[in-house]
């Protein structure tokens, strides 16, 4: 093995591809958006930081050989797929039936839910998604050297670099969407909406992710 873990021209490539998965609006996207425009840039961050503890929770999986044992168990893949599903549908359910004083509750966006909420709530996002196991399954094995060993230590490694890049990347969203949310919040038609959209996007995540194809990559 060399003096560094991982190969320079493997991480290279590793990083470029990183990036550009990342900028391409997705799930995690998606969450922080409707997050953001809905409580402002606080909750957006609280979220990016959820959504990458959840990331962080699917390389430990990976580390550690989990993510092998839900590849290749169609019970397992079903009970983690469904119980994201399932989580993703409460979120737009409740959201949908709210009544509309208690989601704007005040004319002060710092009343809806606590910023330790929706870290949670990110968090499981990310963490009971099979499809981001799987992806971390089929991504990492594919820039790690065997000839240099210490496989654990290079799959953290870019799992630690791809957390990193995520929250570069769902915090640029945040930070846009919430200064978004600061112009548009004095907006009544907004205000009336807003609950209707990101409900709605919870229910659409949830559905896809329930009816989502084989747990084969």
């Amino acid at each position: 093995m060399g003096p560094d873990v991982l190969d320079p021209a493997r991480l290279t490539l590793f990083l470029t591809a990183t990036i550009a998965l990342l900028l391409v609006p997705g799930p995690s996207v998606i969450y922080v958006t409707t997050r953001s425009l809905e409580q402002g840039r606080r909750a957006g961050f609280a979220s990016t930081l959820g959504l990458a503890a959840g990331d962080a929770v699917q390389v430990l999986a990976v580390v550690l050989g989990l993510s092998a044992i839900v590849a290749s168990s169609t019970t397992a893949f079903d009970l983690v797929k469904y119980a994201g599903a399932a989580y993703l549908l409460y979120l737009g359910l409740r959201r949908l039936l709210t009544p509309e004083q208690a989601a704007s509750s005040g004319p002060s966006p710092a009343a809806p839910r606590p910023v330790s909420q929706l870290f949670v709530q990110g968090l499981l996002v990310n963490a009971l998604n099979p499809k981001t196991a799987l992806f971390f399954l089929a991504l990492f094995p594919t820039f790690v050297d065997v000839s240099r060993g210490l496989i654990w230590a290079q799959t953290l490694l870019l799992g630690a670099m791809f957390v990193g890049l995520g929250i570069c990347t769902n915090g640029g969203w945040a930070l846009l969407s919430g200064t978004l949310s600061d112009s548009l919040r004095s907006s009544e038609a907004f205000r009336h909406a807003r609950r209707f959209v990101s409900g709605g996007v919870f229910l659409v995540l949830g559905l896809a992710a329930a009816t989502s194809g084989g747990r084969r990559l």
